[in-house]
């Protein structure tokens, strides 16, 4: 059994010249590498508060109460949780408007980064902040047996105001859902007609 030699195949239109002020408008996405950069300075702050509020838990555990160790534990979830929105945020948004990773087959790859565009971030985005707002709110609660209190950090109209707060994280994340399914609707309606 011969293989056959294949065919050259027709070589590639070459592409039309791109003027200097598109050339600048593209390139601008450069400016925001230092932005990234800095929201990674950002992520080494945040492990380095993570690993001392960490070493306080350790170090007090045997003389903190339940409650204490409790709003700690939230404490460090809620640090958590800004790192992962810091993550989705650098690696997303590099992704979407800088430049690809190229990051393909690697082990360690992301599963949401083959599927992320500028749609599904402020989505993930809406959703980490929400969890984040939560955790902040279930502390509050926890505290909340001391208002009127000298002890508690909160006054009734504060806690109102988280509550009031996190209810609007949750509207404007159900309206950004909500848009985005009524705009991939109707990109579906127009693919399928023409």
């Amino acid at each position: 059994m011969t293989s056959e030699p294949k065919a050259p195949s027709a070589p590639a239109a070459p592409l039309p010249p791109v003027g200097l002020l598109p050339k600048l408008i593209f390139g601008s996405r450069w400016l925001q590498l230092p932005l990234y950069v800095g929201l990674i300075v950002a992520q080494a702050v945040y492990v380095l508060l993570f690993l001392k509020e960490l070493w306080h838990l350790v170090a007090h555990s045997f003389d903190a109460s339940e409650q204490q160790i409790m709003l700690v534990v939230l404490g460090l979830i809620d640090v958590v949780m800004i790192s992962n929105l810091l993550i989705m945020v650098i690696v997303g948004g590099y992704e979407t408007f800088v430049s690809r990773l190229n990051l393909t087959g690697h082990p360690d790859e992301p599963e949401w980064l083959g599927h992320v565009n500028a749609s599904v971030l402020k989505i993930k985005l809406a959703m980490a902040i929400i969890g984040i707002s939560s955790i902040s709110l279930l502390r509050t609660f926890i505290e909340a047996g001391n208002l009127g209190t000298t002890r508690s950090n909160f006054t009734e109209t504060g806690v109102m105001w988280q509550v009031l707060i996190h209810m609007t994280f949750i509207v404007s994340a159900v309206g950004i859902a909500w848009v985005d399914r009524l705009s991939e609707s109707g990109h579906r309606k127009e693919a399928e007609h023409g």
